[in-house]
């Protein structure tokens, strides 16, 4: 058992959020990630958000589809990757979300504990 929450298993739970609310591409959800962690002065990586999509893709949750964006005069029309909940993609993160859950728990009470032993 990991000390704390490894970086990807944090980074799946936000992105499964961004799928729920169907807020689509990697980039997108990249540039929503730093946009709400910037108070906090994280930055999640690109290679870790595309990591991690990767595998909830390869775990059975997501799917990806492909879409062509642009049409702005003057632009050329990029394909872009969309992500998707599989069948039971659903449940799948439900479950994946409980684990995560008991992790986040544990890592908590170790930090209130190191706050509360040396800062209080």
């Amino acid at each position: 058992m990991a000390f704390m929450i490894a970086q990807r298993a944090f980074l799946k739970l936000y992105l499964l959020k961004l799928v729920e609310e169907h807020r689509g591409y990697g980039y997108q959800m990249l540039e929503e990630l730093k946009t709400e962690f910037a108070p906090q002065g994280y930055v999640p990586p690109q290679s870790e958000i595309y990591r991690a999509l990767h595998e909830l893709v390869q775990e059975g949750i997501l799917y990806r589809t492909k879409k062509l964006k642009g049409g702005d005069p003057g632009v050329d029309f990029q394909e872009i990757v969309l992500y998707h909940f599989t069948d039971n993609g659903m449940e799948k993160a439900q479950l994946y979300r409980k684990q995560v859950k008991t992790d986040l728990d544990r890592c908590l009470g170790i930090l209130n504990k190191a706050s509360r032993d040396h800062f209080s």
